[in-house]
């Protein structure tokens, strides 16, 4: 029943932007947070940006100032604006939920999440 669906990704130019939508349903607790992560051919996984139920929120500095995570929660959804993308940009992006003791943290290690969506492909050219 909980679910989560990454939408918004597509082909972009570098220096252009892109939203990405993380709709969110099922959940069994208001106390939680969402975040983002990626992952390129050959790379590991990276955290790139959480938020939590109450608003809080957290990045990764290699998308500081270009990224920003947000919540509208009348439709169950969190996005990650980004701009300023970059060709390295280019991966699958996902979302995923956390519950319990590590929401508040807001932590980005994806190993502390269990709940995760399928991902949308960003591709940046040059």
């Amino acid at each position: 029943q909980l679910q989560l669906v990454e939408s918004g990704g597509g082909l972009v130019q570098a220096g252009g932007s892109l939203r990405l939508s993380c709709a969110f349903s099922g959940f069994t607790s208001d106390y939680h947070a969402i975040a983002w992560f990626r992952q390129a051919p050959g790379r590991d996984r990276e955290g790139l940006s959480c938020i939590r139920s109450s608003g809080g929120t957290h990045y990764s500095d290699s998308v500081k100032g270009r990224f920003t995570i947000s919540r509208d929660d009348a439709n169950n959804t969190v996005y990650l604006q980004m701009n300023s993308l970059k060709p390295e940009d280019t991966a699958v992006y996902y979302c995923a939920a956390i519950f319990g003791r590590y929401a508040t943290a807001c932590p980005i290690l994806g190993r502390l999440f269990n709940h995760w969506g399928q991902g949308t492909q960003v591709t940046v050219s040059s």
